[in-house]
């Protein structure tokens, strides 16, 4: 993500044309307004136009503006890099001209308290060539997973995260004056694109307040994994603040929702870290998307080292009034087949183990809707898995008279 040079010094210097891109919340020009002396009809314009401003910046952290008026259609992702291999999927990357790519964790393998050593591996990262073109051609975002947070399947035991949450912000160069940057944990939030082709992007921070994992008796590993399923009521992946925070996101206005999350969500029957090891936090979330009505909404997560694409149908007793999405992508150069596993909501039985990224194309001008092509995309740049979806078939107005088995 681009930044200036004292932010992000081992990359060098940022291309000129990035700096449109730092994050820095919208301003209008209202000094000139103030400046000229034309009376109390353009003060009274000049304070309409404050209020609404401030309307603007209440619920939504921070709005990127790419261009003004640009409208975005393509948006990539992908986790699982590790620094110390080749990673020739990121020139692929860079060929398909994302205008935004979001790394989703799991972004360099630290696995560490030492904070030299994880500074050490960013650096790795982002003095990649291919990764320095990427930067300068899309708007980066990220989010943290076990082994960037510093130690695998690690919540909120571990010692080091207030360290590893000041490296991740210098490694992605969230400016000083970011939201993010007032809390404890790096969720945040983005929009972009005008009224009417709205595009926000919430990524979820599943680490800094996650409670810890509880151990399964020895005898119940190989069958069901290393961690027991939590269903304490105080168990928790976000954390009360930043369930808060979520519900205010949900609100803003946005004609597609991707919530970024570094553990699957929706896929429950593996032995490995997903939201259902917690289920009354899979199940809050679900009632959150109900009760907020928010439509639009596509979830993107990594961890796993292969790729796959789910879906909670309108009609499943836990859905959401419109069919949930979860496009799984991982890893960008370390994939892994872990052999047969079930996932009641796999689409077509499909999954790619091969180095791969998740790619969302809106056609914002299709009728008489617009079309969103989630794909999986492998290292020649092709699709491998897409799986096309009316935007207005993700709000629970089109899906009003359809029975539900709730």
């Amino acid at each position: 993500m681009a930044a200036p040079q004292e932010n992000l010094a081992p990359v060098g210097s940022p291309h000129p044309k990035r700096s449109r891109y730092l994050h820095q919340p919208r301003k209008e020009p209202f000094i000139g307004i103030f400046m000229v002396g034309l009376g109390f009809f353009y003060g009274f314009i000049a304070v309409v136009l404050l209020l609404c401003f401030l309307g603007v910046l209440k619920a939504e952290e921070v709005t990127l503006e790419i261009e003004s008026g640009q409208v975005i259609s393509r948006i990539g992702f992908g986790s699982c890099h590790r620094q110390n291999k080749p990673a020739p999927i990121l020139k692929t990357i860079v060929e398909a001209k994302p205008q935004v790519f979001i790394f989703l964790g799991d972004n360099v393998y630290a696995d560490t308290e030492d904070m030299a050593k994880m500074r050490a591996d960013y650096d790795r990262l982002l003095n990649q060539p291919d990764f320095k073109t990427l930067n300068d051609a899309a708007v980066l975002l990220a989010t943290w997973d076990d082994h960037d947070f510093g130690r695998n399947d690690a919540g909120l035991d571990y010692a080091a995260r207030k360290g590893a949450e000041q490296e991740f912000y210098r490694a992605w160069a969230v400016p000083e004056d970011a939201p993010s940057r007032d809390r404890d944990g790096i969720y945040a939030s983005y929009s972009f694109g005008p009224p009417g082709k709205r595009i926000q992007i919430i990524l979820l921070d599943t680490r800094y307040h996650r409670t810890p994992h509880r151990p399964n008796p020895k005898e119940l590993v190989p069958a069901e994994g290393n961690w027991a399923v939590q269903n304490d009521k105080n168990a928790t992946v976000l954390g009360d603040a930043q369930w808060d925070w979520l519900r205010d996101q949900l609100k803003d206005p946005a004609e597609l929702r991707i919530i970024g999350s570094s553990i699957q969500f929706l896929s429950s029957e593996h032995k490995h870290e997903r939201w259902s090891l917690f289920p009354r936090e899979r199940t809050r979330l679900l009632e959150l998307l109900r009760q907020t009505a928010a439509q639009g909404v596509v979830i993107i997560s990594g961890d796993r080292h292969f790729a796959e694409i789910s879906r909670l149908p309108v009609d499943d007793p836990e859905g959401i009034g419109y069919p949930l999405y979860d496009l799984t992508s991982s890893s960008l150069n370390a994939p892994l087949d872990p052999g047969r596993e079930p996932n009641r909501y796999r689409l077509a039985n499909f999954r790619y183990t091969q180095a791969n990224f998740g790619w969302i194309e809106v056609d914002w001008d299709a009728a008489p809707s617009p079309t969103l092509e989630l794909e999986i995309r492998g290292l020649n740049g092709k699709a491998v898995a897409t799986q096309r979806v009316s935007l207005r078939s993700l709000d629970p107005a089109a899906h009003a008279n359809q029975v539900s088995l709730r």
